[in-house]
């Protein structure tokens, strides 16, 4: 798979998180009912301070690395205050393999993943991240982010 190093910066980022593991019988409901609260009333659209319209998959907090317990969060950047109710964490700065997947936005990213974890990359289990570039179901460009060392 083809990607290109990125340094970014540090940035904050606001949603909502949960546990899960790769490997758990209910991983894709947990992750999936994290997207369903996101965008429900309340969730993204309720989020002050936005910085751009895209929103973030993102996996922090890893406990060892993708065979271990990870939080997931569906959030979007922000910049200031964030009224209660969100989860907030901050987007370390720092070296990044950015890929990008264009496809269903579902199949496309559990594809990706699968072939990620293939790949000989120095992975720091710090802080990665999908970022969603448009809302078609069948034909979204998806950029990820792998923190790397």
């Amino acid at each position: 798979m083809h990607y290109e190093i990125v340094e970014l910066r540090e940035a904050q980022v606001a949603g909502f998180t949960a546990r899960t593991n790769n490997a758990s019988p209910d991983m894709g409901t947990v992750i999936g009912g994290l997207w369903q609260r996101f965008f429900s009333e309340g969730g993204y659209a309720a989020i002050p301070n936005k910085v751009t319209g895209k929103t973030m998959g993102i996996y922090t907090d890893y406990e060892n690395d993708e065979h271990s317990d990870y939080t997931f969060m569906t959030a979007c950047e922000v910049s200031g205050d964030v009224c209660d109710g969100f989860d907030m964490r901050t987007l370390p700065s720092g070296k990044y393999a950015k890929f990008v997947v264009i496809g269903n936005m579902m199949t496309a990213v559990g594809e990706f993943w699968q072939k990620l974890w293939q790949m000989p990359l120095e992975r720091t289990y710090l802080f990665d991240f999908e970022e969603y570039q448009n809302a078609d179901p069948e034909n979204c460009e998806i950029h990820i982010y792998i923190g790397i060392k």
